[in-house]
């Protein structure tokens, strides 16, 4: 019922949005204007809606937090309202979000779990809350500026190419950290949880992926310096938050640089990361197991002010126009409790985005990836004896690197809404030779409305 609801939501407000009088998008190449106007406010809108269904896959055992090997399927849908305002030099930005859907098997089983749109989240019934509240200062240093194009949570106008910006509130540190060109946002790119972020960082969120923090930026040239603190989880999957800043919480650092190569632009980003918080330690379960009988449970071991640490690169390269290949590495110490975002250890990742200006169709976009995950050896062991973590525990575990091929077609049918199919292969889930492998097929649906319809429909 709630697929049904959700298409016809979809298609009902993309027909309302539809303006088939407007003139073509002018090209994406385009150089915008120098010194446009600085907004004082906009507002933008998305609606998505992703359908996804797997079919039966050969299991020789099944635990607590496994994927289902019955055919399962599932929809979910999101609606957000990206409310921006600028007072004197200061912006804010307030996001509203509806977000609904189960998941598979209770969006267990996978640690490079398949919808993007369902960070950890089990309930079917699409609700209300908050997403974002933060404002930001930038402080300019210089003459020379750039344009600054509108767009949700982004005033348009200019902005100097030096300058310290600082940011706090509500938000999600991945808005800030860990971006990547072609592979970055579920809603028009690739779906999966590893492929959209880097899964070996267990970055500071709740269960929807939002956390409290600040962030400060510092641009200068073709540098950009990002450091981050943020506030992480009670337990792991946590809705509420630790308040003990000083004892518990996330910090993340990153460096990027981008430059033009053969005249095609590229872009690289490493990332370190350091969280704190009341978390166990899998060595230390796998003792007290041997010591009282019985599993490993890692929560017996939760200590607050626990380290954990991390790192990933982050690169796209433009090849040729609407071409462009990229990649992540991430590494993490591995003998922590996976803990706010997913249970993997060991990532590396390629892929390609392909525009469509080449067969005519030059708003449209077509990707492939291949995401290997894996975990340390004190990790798999816990999982062997019958440990469980918050997304993967099957009883039992013959290791092998979890592999998932996503390829995606993202069509724009008309002004402001974009379908396409997603296809994601699946070897190993949850690290396990003795599951699968398993095919699963999704259908996106995406709406966009912008400020200019808004003024339009007034």
């Amino acid at each position: 019922m709630l697929a049904r609801l959700a298409i016809f939501f979809l298609f009902l407000a993309a027909a309302g949005a539809q303006d088939p009088g407007a003139a073509p998008a002018q090209d994406s190449g385009a150089v915008p204007p120098q010194n446009p106007d600085p907004e004082t406010w906009n507002v933008y809108y998305q609606a998505t809606s992703i359908g996804l269904q797997h079919g039966s896959f050969p299991a020789l055992y099944s635990g607590p937090l496994s994927l289902e090997n019955t055919p399962e399927h599932d929809v979910s849908l999101t609606t957000t309202l990206f409310i921006g305002f600028r007072i004197k030099d200061a912006e804010f930005y307030i996001d509203p979000e509806i977000a609904g859907g189960r998941g598979f098997s209770n969006v267990d089983g996978l640690a490079n779990s398949e919808n993007g749109e369902l960070p950890r989240v089990d309930r079917a019934t699409p609700t209300p809350y908050l997403a974002r509240a933060y404002f930001t200062y930038t402080f300019d240093f210089g003459d020379r500026t750039e344009a600054v194009v509108s767009g949700p949570n982004q005033l348009g106008g200019t902005q100097s190419q030096t300058r310290y910006v600082i940011s706090i509130g509500r938000f999600s540190v991945t808005d800030f950290f860990d971006g990547n060109r072609y592979s970055h946002d579920p809603r028009s790119q690739f779906i999966g949880w590893a492929a959209m972020y880097n899964g070996a960082w267990d970055y500071p969120a709740d269960t929807r992926g939002y956390t409290w923090g600040w962030v400060h930026e510092v641009y200068a040239s073709h540098w950009a310096f990002r450091y981050g603190s943020a506030a992480m989880p009670l337990v792991a999957n946590g809705e509420r938050f630790d308040r003990r800043i000083f004892v518990d919480r996330g910090d993340v650092w990153e460096v990027e640089h981008r430059h033009t190569l053969f005249g095609h632009s590229d872009a690289i980003r490493v990332l370190g990361y350091a969280n704190h918080a009341r978390m166990g330690n899998y060595a230390e379960a796998l003792k007290l197991a041997e010591a009282t009988g019985g599993p490993p449970n890692v929560t017996a071991t939760r200590k607050a002010g626990t380290l954990k640490y991390g790192t990933g690169v982050s690169w796209d390269q433009e090849i040729a126009r609407d071409i462009g290949v990229f990649g992540r590495l991430g590494w993490n110490d591995g003998k922590t409790e996976s803990f706010a975002f997913t249970a993997i250890d060991r990532l590396a990742s390629g892929g390609v985005s392909v525009g469509g200006s080449r067969w005519h169709r030059k708003d449209d976009t077509a990707g492939s990836l291949l995401t290997a995950s894996g975990i340390s050896g004190v990790h798999a062991l816990y999982l062997a004896r019958g440990g469980l973590d918050f997304l993967i525990g099957d009883g039992a575990l013959s290791y092998g690197p979890e592999m998932v091929w996503e390829s995606y077609y993202n069509a724009r049918l008309w002004k402001g809404f974009w379908a396409g199919p997603d296809f994601q292969h699946v070897w190993n889930p949850a690290y396990n030779r003795d599951r699968g492998p398993l095919w699963i097929e999704a259908l996106r649906l995406h709406l966009e409305l912008s400020r200019e319809t808004f003024q339009k429909v007034h």
